[in-house]
């Protein structure tokens, strides 16, 4: 008996577990992730679930292979070939065990739902595809083809010099046609979005909104198994909650902290900070389709009311730098000869004043409950921005609206003056221009400033179809000043990145465009 106890407790069926826990901010939206534009649901998803044809390396500042080992493009631009991995195996879960690998028809059914009114998974997404929409991919791919069952080629109807790249975001996950097959066939098709299956570093298990996500490690993922065993995503929508848990080693990484609880850690040996500067901004997005904001020159005010230097030190202590417009310093299209708005209260008042409101008007800002890299102190922000606006004759109610229903109604157009922030997922400037400023992210709800002109919109487009950087940067120039003469939005700032960590925690970085990747994270015993 005592050799048999030895034997069981020396097991690995009885060794323990490790089990990561992270403290994050809010619950994702669903995991369809195709369906939705929030990096929280990016996170959740696509990054712990899925996999995409090419990923986007930050560190390296480059795309690499994914599910695609290796591709190709024309020499005219039109045309991109891919070879696929024949070693990607999809998620065993209690609905589902796969009967064969990833191949071309898993790439075909992944893009063809987003494409083609006519397939029967399109209607499936009730709001539609916002970020194929934005990024125009209905009108921009010609066709997608399987030669075989380990190729798949791509081709567009005109160039677009960001298509590569824009492979790598969360929306061009690539997903189980066997496994959409069998939910159609169940009349069931919304599991697709509660009860999800990748090819990812991790296999989802339940979600319980606003509580938790549990995720189990993938032992077949062609990248390696991950390093640890389990991963819970523990929602915490307080950040002083946040840095408890990990005080207590109930989290062993608290996202989004607030720039005060990074000083709160130092000197203590059981925890650490990680950080990166980010590839962000944090801005006030003003509705252009509501009277009376659809005037350049009531935008414009808001602008001038609003004292930015103050703002971006009381909300974040020194963790970020004030905007000037809608790209982080070191894009590589940064107009730095555009000043952005200065202070000036008396101009502000003498502009509503040319636009017939020298009394005044009313409007809401709208914000969220909760903290957030690009909003650490949400409640102060509004207030500040309340109070500002007031001195000029702009009466403003603040709505506090959760994240999830304050998206949902965003997108739908609903708010006055909307505080929100973008993060680019590739590097490349157009990731912010398309999807927050061009006519097809009206329609698709992600353009927050409800702003179409065609002018704008001609920038965009040909900023897209050049492959020369210079030219591309001379549109960009230009687009970035007509988003300031209009005052599309009110930018505040480009913060620094943090996480707090457990001085367990090993192999964790930052991303720079709010990105999470825990596959490698292991924790020290």
């Amino acid at each position: 008996m005592r050799l048999l106890l030895a034997a069981l407790l020396c097991s690995p069926i009885l060794a323990q577990a490790a089990t990561l826990s992270v403290c994050t901010e809010a619950s994702p939206e669903g995991f369809d992730v195709v369906q939705y534009n929030s990096l929280t649901t990016t996170n959740a998803s696509a990054d712990m679930l899925m996999n995409r044809l090419v990923e986007f390396d930050a560190e390296q500042g480059k795309l690499l292979p994914s599910l695609a080992r290796s591709w190709s493009i024309s020499a005219d631009g039109l045309v991109y070939d891919f070879e696929l991995r024949d070693d990607v195996q999809f998620h065993h879960s209690a609905d589902f065990s796969p009967s064969r690998n990833l191949d071309a028809q898993d790439v075909l059914f992944s893009f063809q739902r987003m494409l083609d009114p006519q397939h029967p998974w399109h209607a499936v997404a009730t709001s539609g595809y916002p970020h194929a929409q934005s990024m125009q991919w209905p009108s921009l791919i010609a066709k997608v083809e399987a030669p075989d069952a380990h190729s798949v080629r791509i081709t567009l109807n005109r160039r677009d010099a960001t298509f590569l790249a824009t492979l790598s975001m969360g929306f061009a996950s690539i997903y189980s046609a066997e496994y959409a097959d069998k939910l159609l066939a169940a009349g069931t098709p919304q599991r697709l979005n509660s009860a999800p299956v990748g090819s990812g570093p991790f296999v989802f298990e339940r979600f319980q909104k606003d509580a938790a996500v549990r995720y189990r490690a993938n032992p077949d993922y062609f990248g390696g198994k991950p390093g640890v065993d389990r991963v819970i995503f523990a929602i915490t929508p307080d950040s002083n909650v946040r840095l408890q848990k990990l005080r207590r080693g109930e989290c062993q990484i608290a996202l989004s902290p607030k720039p005060q609880d990074v000083q709160a850690i130092a000197g203590d040996a059981k925890l650490k900070s990680a950080q990166t500067a980010a590839f962000m901004t944090a801005f006030v997005g003003i509705n252009s389709q509501h009277p009376p904001l659809d005037k350049p020159q009531v935008r414009q005010a808001i602008n001038l009311a609003f004292d930015k230097a103050s703002y971006v030190k009381a909300v974040f202590e020194g963790s970020a730098e004030p905007a000037n417009g809608p790209y982080p310093p070191n894009t590589w299209s940064y107009a730095s000869e555009l000043p952005g708005y200065a202070h000036e209260p008396d101009k502000a008042r003498a502009l509503l004043a040319e636009a017939g409101l020298a009394e005044g008007f009313k409007t809401t800002i709208w914000t969220r409950p909760s903290g957030s890299l690009l909003n650490p102190n949400p409640s102060l922000g509004a207030q500040l921005l309340q109070a500002d606006l007031a001195k000029v004759g702009i009466a403003a109610g603040i709505r506090v609206i959760e994240w999830g229903e304050l998206i949902r109604r965003a997108k739908a157009g609903e708010h006055d003056l909307l505080f929100m922030g973008w993060a680019g997922d590739n590097g490349d400037p157009d990731n912010f221009l398309t999807p927050q400023f061009s006519c097809a992210s009206v329609e698709s709800g992600l353009n927050f400033a409800r702003y179409c002109d065609a002018a704008l919109d001609k920038l965009i487009a040909d900023g897209k179809a050049s492959s020369d950087q210079d030219e591309r940067s001379r549109l960009y120039h230009q687009a970035q000043t007509i988003i300031q003469e209009q005052a599309l939005w009110l930018p505040l700032a480009h913060p620094t990145a943090f996480a707090l960590l457990s001085s367990k925690v090993e192999g964790y970085q930052v991303s720079p465009f709010g990105r999470q990747n825990f596959a490698s994270v292991q924790l020290a015993p």
